[in-house]
């Protein structure tokens, strides 16, 4: 055996320790980053005005005035009765309305005060395939309290009833005739629900099924209703007393004209200048409209002069409806003049301060 060196032996034996010693690490790749999910959405609530949205108030609305139902201005429109709103202000009325739905077999359910946690909060009116439930409140026109009798769905077309509604079959053909029966035992204007005197109705079954549909929130036509009346120093109840100048419209936003009805008993308070009152509206005739109860006429004391507008039929006597203080005298526009009372024998009258001589 060739003998080797110790010089190479040496050199083989560090060179294998080394092979030996040596660790391969192997590291990973850092992981990359998570993409970024976002939240899903909450679902959107109806947008209401800010007006509606932000009423809750410890004074309780005043009751609802009384007024006529314009006309219908043609077919699909829909009656949206008035209530009060809250602003700065304070409560303002925002007259009733004929509007069209958003869509074909919508019904609308007006929205509604209720006193809930010691403060009165507004319910928010919306559209849907039924009427819910709207606090008892009876509004008129077909709104009784339960539901709603002034229409129906026919297919692709609305039909009125003639019965409450106030229809010009001229205009509109698709109607019909069926009476009411309101089942209430005393008949007032109370405009809230719960609290002092308060309306005590609650939801029923089927209005307790509508409040799970799926609803349209209003339109903006409605919207644009609303902060019309909002601009109006006189449709706020400090101004006119419970009784607004222009209490019903025959289209959202149409505040002049001779769609315009002011309620009963309004007065200058109560008016933009120019707007008519109940006594002075062209072709009223101081009647309720259908659907409203007995007793309702407006009537005027002794030694008032009234001068209707054109169509106009003034009553005079008594009756539960709104009346003209002793001594009042309401023109039309016109100078004054005197008012013979076929009813009575003539007969010198004092004229208290202030009234026409």
């Amino acid at each position: 055996m060739a003998a080797v060196s110790l010089p190479r032996i040496a050199l083989s034996l560090s060179v294998a320790g080394l092979v030996a010693g040596c660790v391969v690490r192997v590291v990973a790749p850092p992981p990359a980053p998570a993409a970024y999910v976002a939240p899903a959405p909450a679902p959107e609530a109806d947008v209401a005005p800010a007006a509606e949205t932000a009423a809750q108030v410890t004074e309780a609305p005043p009751p609802l005035p009384t007024y006529e139902q314009p006309a219908c201005p043609g077919d699909g429109y829909l009656w949206t009765p008035g209530y009060w709103a809250y602003g700065p202000g304070g409560y303002y009325w925002v007259p009733g309305t004929w509007v069209m739905p958003p869509r074909v077999g919508l019904l609308w359910t007006p929205g509604y005060w209720a006193f809930v946690g010691g403060v009165y909060a507004w319910h928010v009116g919306y559209w849907g395939p039924h009427v819910g439930f709207y606090g008892g409140v009876n509004y008129g026109f077909g709104y009784t309290g339960v539901g709603f009798a002034g229409g129906r769905w026919v297919g692709n077309s609305f039909a009125y009833n003639r019965a409450v509604a106030n229809i010009n079959v001229t205009v509109v053909h698709n109607t019909y005739h069926e009476t009411v029966i309101n089942n209430v035992t005393v008949v007032n204007r109370v405009s809230y629900n719960g609290g002092a005197g308060g309306l005590t109705s609650v939801p029923n079954a089927h209005e307790r099924m509508v409040a799970m549909e799926s609803h349209v929130p209003p339109t903006t036509l409605q919207h644009q209703h609303i902060e019309e009346a909002a601009r109006n120093p006189g449709m706020f109840a400090r101004a006119n007393g419970g009784h607004p100048g222009i209490a019903a419209t025959e289209r959202p936003g149409a505040f002049t004209g001779p769609g315009v009805v002011g309620a009963h008993g309004a007065n200058s308070r109560g008016l933009m200048a120019g707007q008519p009152s109940d006594e002075h509206n062209p072709g009223m005739n101081g009647h309720h409209g259908p659907g409203n109860g007995p007793g309702s006429n407006v009537h005027n004391g002794p030694g008032s002069n009234v001068h209707p507008g054109p169509g106009m039929n003034a009553h005079h006597g008594a009756g539960n409806g709104a009346q003209n203080g002793q001594g009042s005298n309401l023109h039309n526009g016109q100078p004054p003049r005197a008012v013979k009372h076929s009813t009575n024998p003539p007969q010198a009258k004092k004229h208290p301060e202030g009234a026409e001589k």
